[in-house]
Protein backbone atom coordinates (compact mmCIF):
# COMPACT_ATOMS: atom_id res chain seq x y z
CA UNK A 1 0.00 0.00 0.00
CA UNK A 2 2.43 2.44 0.52
CA UNK A 3 4.15 1.93 -2.40
CA UNK A 4 1.29 2.17 -4.22
CA UNK A 5 0.59 5.67 -2.72
CA UNK A 6 4.26 7.03 -3.31
CA UNK A 7 3.82 6.08 -7.30
CA UNK A 8 0.73 8.19 -6.94
CA UNK A 9 2.77 10.88 -4.87
CA UNK A 10 5.53 10.51 -8.02
CA UNK A 11 2.74 10.85 -10.61
CA UNK A 12 1.07 14.22 -9.16
CA UNK A 13 4.04 15.52 -8.72
CA UNK A 14 5.23 14.98 -12.09
CA UNK A 15 2.20 16.53 -13.92
CA UNK A 16 3.16 19.42 -16.40
CA UNK A 17 1.45 21.79 -14.01
CA UNK A 18 3.55 20.77 -10.70
CA UNK A 19 6.54 23.44 -9.89
CA UNK A 20 9.71 23.05 -10.94
CA UNK A 21 12.13 21.39 -8.78
CA UNK A 22 13.79 24.34 -6.68
CA UNK A 23 17.56 21.86 -6.22
CA UNK A 24 18.69 20.34 -9.56
CA UNK A 25 19.97 18.01 -7.61
CA UNK A 26 17.09 16.62 -6.17
CA UNK A 27 15.51 15.80 -9.95
CA UNK A 28 17.86 13.37 -11.38
CA UNK A 29 15.70 11.30 -13.86
CA UNK A 30 14.84 7.76 -12.35
CA UNK A 31 16.32 5.30 -14.95
CA UNK A 32 19.36 7.19 -15.14
CA UNK A 33 22.68 5.63 -13.87
CA UNK A 34 23.01 6.56 -10.39
CA UNK A 35 26.07 8.83 -10.15
CA UNK A 36 26.31 9.97 -13.72
CA UNK A 37 28.54 12.93 -14.94
CA UNK A 38 25.51 15.51 -15.21
CA UNK A 39 24.01 14.81 -12.01
CA UNK A 40 27.75 15.14 -10.61
CA UNK A 41 29.51 17.30 -12.90
CA UNK A 42 27.21 19.53 -14.79
CA UNK A 43 26.60 23.11 -13.59
CA UNK A 44 22.39 23.24 -12.16
CA UNK A 45 21.01 25.24 -14.61
CA UNK A 46 22.21 23.24 -17.26
CA UNK A 47 20.74 19.71 -15.78
CA UNK A 48 17.53 19.58 -16.97
CA UNK A 49 18.22 20.67 -20.68
CA UNK A 50 21.09 17.84 -20.75
CA UNK A 51 18.59 14.85 -18.63
CA UNK A 52 16.80 16.11 -21.90
CA UNK A 53 19.09 14.93 -24.32
CA UNK A 54 19.80 11.68 -22.62
CA UNK A 55 23.13 13.11 -21.47
CA UNK A 56 23.05 11.13 -18.46
CA UNK A 57 22.25 8.16 -20.57
CA UNK A 58 24.75 7.99 -23.31
CA UNK A 59 24.24 4.05 -24.27
CA UNK A 60 21.11 5.84 -26.98
CA UNK A 61 24.32 8.04 -28.59
CA UNK A 62 26.60 4.90 -29.33
CA UNK A 63 23.82 3.05 -30.24
CA UNK A 64 22.63 5.75 -32.95
CA UNK A 65 26.40 6.39 -33.63
CA UNK A 66 27.94 2.93 -34.25
CA UNK A 67 26.09 2.28 -38.03
CA UNK A 68 27.07 5.17 -38.79
CA UNK A 69 30.75 4.72 -38.27
CA UNK A 70 30.60 0.77 -39.55
CA UNK A 71 29.02 2.61 -42.84
CA UNK A 72 32.04 5.01 -43.21
CA UNK A 73 34.49 2.00 -42.43
CA UNK A 74 32.93 -0.42 -44.49
CA UNK A 75 32.97 2.24 -47.77
CA UNK A 76 36.31 2.57 -46.93
CA UNK A 77 37.31 -1.13 -47.48
CA UNK A 78 35.67 -0.92 -50.52
CA UNK A 79 37.95 1.53 -51.70
CA UNK A 80 41.36 0.10 -50.12
CA UNK A 81 41.49 2.84 -47.64
CA UNK A 82 43.53 1.44 -45.13
CA UNK A 83 41.42 2.66 -42.00
CA UNK A 84 38.42 5.31 -41.48
CA UNK A 85 38.63 9.10 -42.58
CA UNK A 86 39.00 10.36 -38.93
CA UNK A 87 37.33 13.93 -39.13
CA UNK A 88 34.53 12.17 -40.69
CA UNK A 89 33.96 10.11 -37.92
CA UNK A 90 33.92 13.24 -35.60
CA UNK A 91 31.88 14.81 -37.57
CA UNK A 92 29.39 11.78 -37.74
CA UNK A 93 30.08 11.61 -33.94
CA UNK A 94 28.84 15.07 -33.54
CA UNK A 95 26.08 15.22 -35.36
CA UNK A 96 25.09 11.63 -33.41
CA UNK A 97 24.89 13.55 -30.27
CA UNK A 98 23.33 16.78 -30.89
CA UNK A 99 20.64 14.63 -33.10
CA UNK A 100 19.91 11.63 -30.07
CA UNK A 101 19.67 15.13 -27.81
CA UNK A 102 17.02 16.43 -30.58
CA UNK A 103 15.13 13.36 -31.05
CA UNK A 104 14.68 12.11 -27.31
CA UNK A 105 13.83 15.48 -26.06
CA UNK A 106 10.86 16.11 -29.37
CA UNK A 107 10.01 12.68 -28.23
CA UNK A 108 9.69 13.61 -24.93
CA UNK A 109 7.23 16.42 -26.00
CA UNK A 110 5.12 14.43 -27.84
CA UNK A 111 4.87 11.69 -24.99
CA UNK A 112 5.05 14.07 -21.85
CA UNK A 113 1.07 13.33 -21.09
CA UNK A 114 1.92 9.49 -20.83
CA UNK A 115 5.54 10.08 -19.38
CA UNK A 116 3.86 11.73 -16.22
CA UNK A 117 1.70 8.53 -15.54
CA UNK A 118 4.47 6.27 -15.48
CA UNK A 119 6.35 5.51 -12.35
CA UNK A 120 9.91 5.12 -14.83
CA UNK A 121 9.29 8.43 -16.54
CA UNK A 122 7.71 10.73 -14.55
CA UNK A 123 10.71 12.24 -13.33
CA UNK A 124 12.13 13.27 -16.77
CA UNK A 125 12.51 16.70 -17.39
CA UNK A 126 9.01 17.82 -18.56
CA UNK A 127 6.56 15.98 -16.54
CA UNK A 128 8.66 17.30 -13.58
CA UNK A 129 8.30 20.56 -13.99
CA UNK A 130 11.83 20.83 -14.46
CA UNK A 131 11.76 21.94 -18.63
CA UNK A 132 8.19 23.44 -20.17
CA UNK A 133 7.18 21.84 -23.04
CA UNK A 134 7.59 25.42 -25.07
CA UNK A 135 11.25 25.50 -23.96
CA UNK A 136 11.87 21.60 -24.74
CA UNK A 137 10.66 22.22 -28.08
CA UNK A 138 12.59 25.29 -28.53
CA UNK A 139 15.75 22.95 -27.37
CA UNK A 140 14.97 20.66 -30.03
CA UNK A 141 15.05 22.86 -32.62
CA UNK A 142 18.58 24.41 -31.44
CA UNK A 143 19.83 20.92 -31.77
CA UNK A 144 18.46 20.04 -35.33
CA UNK A 145 19.80 23.48 -36.17
CA UNK A 146 23.50 22.14 -34.83
CA UNK A 147 22.72 18.92 -36.45
CA UNK A 148 22.04 20.91 -39.40
CA UNK A 149 25.57 22.51 -39.51
CA UNK A 150 27.20 19.65 -38.91
CA UNK A 151 25.34 17.90 -42.18
CA UNK A 152 26.33 20.58 -44.54
CA UNK A 153 29.59 19.68 -44.69
CA UNK A 154 28.84 16.69 -46.66
CA UNK A 155 28.48 15.94 -50.27
CA UNK A 156 24.95 16.94 -51.66
CA UNK A 157 23.66 13.76 -52.03
CA UNK A 158 24.48 13.21 -48.03
CA UNK A 159 22.67 16.38 -47.43
CA UNK A 160 19.43 15.16 -48.95
CA UNK A 161 19.95 11.96 -47.76
CA UNK A 162 19.76 13.65 -44.08
CA UNK A 163 17.61 15.31 -44.51
CA UNK A 164 14.82 13.01 -45.76
CA UNK A 165 15.33 10.73 -42.49
CA UNK A 166 13.69 13.39 -40.93
CA UNK A 167 10.34 12.18 -41.75
CA UNK A 168 10.94 8.89 -39.88
CA UNK A 169 12.48 11.06 -36.99
CA UNK A 170 9.06 13.12 -36.71
CA UNK A 171 6.19 10.48 -37.07
CA UNK A 172 8.15 7.73 -35.23
CA UNK A 173 6.84 9.26 -31.21
CA UNK A 174 3.18 8.58 -32.39
CA UNK A 175 3.55 4.90 -33.59
CA UNK A 176 3.26 2.99 -30.18
CA UNK A 177 -0.29 4.51 -30.19
CA UNK A 178 -1.32 3.24 -33.69
CA UNK A 179 0.93 -0.17 -34.45
CA UNK A 180 2.55 -3.09 -32.49
CA UNK A 181 5.23 -2.41 -34.37
CA UNK A 182 7.11 1.38 -33.19
CA UNK A 183 10.54 -0.49 -32.66
CA UNK A 184 10.52 -0.98 -36.83
CA UNK A 185 10.22 2.89 -37.31
CA UNK A 186 12.95 3.11 -34.87
CA UNK A 187 15.17 0.83 -36.48
CA UNK A 188 14.12 2.96 -39.58
CA UNK A 189 15.05 6.15 -38.08
CA UNK A 190 17.96 5.20 -35.87
CA UNK A 191 19.98 3.40 -38.26
CA UNK A 192 20.05 5.71 -40.81
CA UNK A 193 23.46 6.84 -40.86
CA UNK A 194 23.99 3.45 -42.01
CA UNK A 195 23.11 5.01 -45.35
CA UNK A 196 24.29 7.92 -44.94
CA UNK A 197 28.07 7.15 -43.72
CA UNK A 198 28.73 5.13 -47.28
CA UNK A 199 27.05 8.11 -48.99
CA UNK A 200 29.51 10.85 -47.46
CA UNK A 201 32.35 8.54 -48.49
CA UNK A 202 31.14 7.75 -51.89
CA UNK A 203 28.50 10.36 -53.45
CA UNK A 204 26.03 7.65 -53.49
CA UNK A 205 24.05 4.35 -52.33
CA UNK A 206 25.09 0.89 -53.26
CA UNK A 207 24.02 -2.80 -51.97
CA UNK A 208 26.78 -3.25 -49.37
CA UNK A 209 25.13 -0.18 -47.65
CA UNK A 210 21.51 -0.93 -47.79
CA UNK A 211 22.28 -4.38 -46.83
CA UNK A 212 24.38 -2.92 -43.62
CA UNK A 213 21.15 -0.59 -42.95
CA UNK A 214 18.72 -3.59 -43.27
CA UNK A 215 20.42 -5.96 -40.31
CA UNK A 216 20.99 -2.83 -38.34
CA UNK A 217 16.94 -2.35 -38.37
CA UNK A 218 16.59 -6.09 -37.40
CA UNK A 219 19.48 -5.35 -34.77
CA UNK A 220 16.90 -2.26 -33.28
CA UNK A 221 13.65 -3.81 -34.02
CA UNK A 222 15.84 -6.92 -31.37
CA UNK A 223 17.29 -4.42 -28.94
CA UNK A 224 14.54 -2.38 -28.79
CA UNK A 225 12.10 -4.99 -27.94
CA UNK A 226 14.00 -6.16 -24.98
CA UNK A 227 14.10 -2.52 -23.53
CA UNK A 228 9.98 -2.27 -24.12
CA UNK A 229 9.60 -4.93 -21.63
CA UNK A 230 10.67 -2.77 -18.70
CA UNK A 231 7.38 -1.04 -19.51
CA UNK A 232 4.62 -3.41 -20.75
CA UNK A 233 2.50 -2.79 -17.69
CA UNK A 234 2.35 0.98 -17.91
CA UNK A 235 1.98 0.35 -22.04
CA UNK A 236 -1.10 -1.81 -20.81
CA UNK A 237 -2.53 0.53 -18.73
CA UNK A 238 -2.31 3.65 -20.86
CA UNK A 239 -3.30 1.69 -24.14
CA UNK A 240 0.12 2.03 -26.08
CA UNK A 241 2.02 -0.92 -27.92
CA UNK A 242 5.09 -2.38 -28.31
CA UNK A 243 6.64 -5.60 -30.29
CA UNK A 244 7.25 -6.62 -26.21
CA UNK A 245 3.47 -6.64 -25.86
CA UNK A 246 2.66 -8.47 -29.17
CA UNK A 247 5.54 -10.89 -28.82
CA UNK A 248 4.89 -11.56 -25.02
CA UNK A 249 6.64 -14.93 -23.75
CA UNK A 250 8.02 -15.90 -26.97
CA UNK A 251 10.59 -12.55 -27.36
CA UNK A 252 13.36 -14.90 -26.72
CA UNK A 253 12.69 -16.37 -30.17
CA UNK A 254 11.62 -13.12 -32.13
CA UNK A 255 15.09 -10.90 -30.51
CA UNK A 256 16.82 -14.42 -31.66
CA UNK A 257 15.61 -14.62 -34.95
CA UNK A 258 16.04 -10.92 -35.72
CA UNK A 259 19.32 -10.85 -34.46
CA UNK A 260 20.25 -13.79 -36.98
CA UNK A 261 18.79 -11.95 -39.70
CA UNK A 262 20.78 -9.03 -38.57
CA UNK A 263 24.13 -10.94 -38.82
CA UNK A 264 23.73 -12.47 -42.09
CA UNK A 265 23.12 -9.23 -43.54
CA UNK A 266 25.55 -7.86 -42.04
CA UNK A 267 27.79 -10.92 -43.25
CA UNK A 268 26.76 -10.08 -46.92
CA UNK A 269 27.36 -6.56 -46.53
CA UNK A 270 30.73 -6.69 -45.81
CA UNK A 271 31.58 -9.81 -48.43
CA UNK A 272 30.15 -7.71 -51.00
CA UNK A 273 32.53 -4.76 -50.06
CA UNK A 274 35.15 -6.71 -50.17
CA UNK A 275 35.79 -7.37 -46.27
CA UNK A 276 38.45 -9.86 -45.14
CA UNK A 277 38.46 -12.51 -42.16
CA UNK A 278 38.83 -10.28 -39.07
CA UNK A 279 35.43 -8.87 -40.08
CA UNK A 280 33.80 -12.43 -40.40
CA UNK A 281 35.64 -13.11 -37.30
CA UNK A 282 34.31 -10.10 -35.66
CA UNK A 283 30.90 -10.88 -36.43
CA UNK A 284 31.32 -14.26 -35.15
CA UNK A 285 32.29 -13.08 -31.87
CA UNK A 286 29.10 -10.72 -31.73
CA UNK A 287 27.05 -13.42 -32.50
CA UNK A 288 28.27 -15.29 -29.80
CA UNK A 289 27.40 -12.03 -27.19
CA UNK A 290 24.30 -12.38 -28.76
CA UNK A 291 23.17 -16.00 -28.07
CA UNK A 292 24.05 -14.43 -24.62
CA UNK A 293 21.82 -11.42 -24.69
CA UNK A 294 18.85 -14.19 -25.62
CA UNK A 295 19.77 -16.94 -23.72
CA UNK A 296 19.37 -14.96 -20.65
CA UNK A 297 16.72 -13.06 -21.12
CA UNK A 298 14.01 -12.71 -18.28
CA UNK A 299 11.25 -10.31 -19.33
CA UNK A 300 9.79 -10.30 -15.98
CA UNK A 301 12.68 -8.58 -14.74
CA UNK A 302 13.49 -5.10 -15.27
CA UNK A 303 17.28 -4.92 -14.19
CA UNK A 304 17.70 -7.78 -16.59
CA UNK A 305 16.34 -6.66 -19.84
CA UNK A 306 18.27 -3.14 -18.69
CA UNK A 307 21.44 -4.74 -19.19
CA UNK A 308 21.35 -6.58 -21.98
CA UNK A 309 19.79 -3.75 -24.00
CA UNK A 310 23.00 -1.99 -22.94
CA UNK A 311 25.20 -4.76 -23.75
CA UNK A 312 24.30 -3.35 -27.37
CA UNK A 313 27.00 -1.32 -27.02
CA UNK A 314 29.67 -3.59 -27.13
CA UNK A 315 28.09 -5.65 -30.64
CA UNK A 316 28.31 -1.92 -31.92
CA UNK A 317 32.02 -1.04 -30.41
CA UNK A 318 33.13 -5.26 -31.80
CA UNK A 319 31.96 -4.46 -35.52
CA UNK A 320 33.44 -1.16 -35.64
CA UNK A 321 36.61 -3.35 -34.36
CA UNK A 322 36.41 -6.05 -36.59
CA UNK A 323 36.27 -3.45 -39.61
CA UNK A 324 39.09 -1.19 -38.73
CA UNK A 325 41.32 -4.28 -37.87
CA UNK A 326 39.89 -5.85 -41.04
CA UNK A 327 41.51 -2.61 -43.21
CA UNK A 328 44.76 -2.37 -41.33
CA UNK A 329 45.85 -6.00 -41.30
CA UNK A 330 44.66 -6.13 -44.96
CA UNK A 331 46.78 -2.85 -45.87
CA UNK A 332 49.41 -4.02 -44.18
CA UNK A 333 49.55 -7.54 -45.35
CA UNK A 334 49.39 -5.53 -49.11
CA UNK A 335 52.47 -3.51 -48.28
CA UNK A 336 54.41 -6.84 -47.03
Amino acid sequence: MADEDQSKMTAQAATPDAEPPIDGDTAAVADAAEGNWVDRFAPAPFRPYLRLARMDRPIGTWLLLFPCWWSVALAEVSIGHPYPDPWMLAMFAIGAVVMRGAGCAYNDYVDRDFDARVQRTASRPIPSGQVTPEAALLFTFALALVGFFVLIWFNLFTIALGIASLALVAIYPFMKRFTYWPQAVLGLAFNWGALMGWAAVKGSLALPAILLYMGSVLWTIGYDTIYAHQDTEDDLMLGLKSTALSFGEDTPFWVGSFYVGALLLWIAAGFLAGTHLMFFFGVALVGLQMAWQVSTLDISDAKNCLRRFRANRDVGAAIFLALVTDTLLSWWAGLS
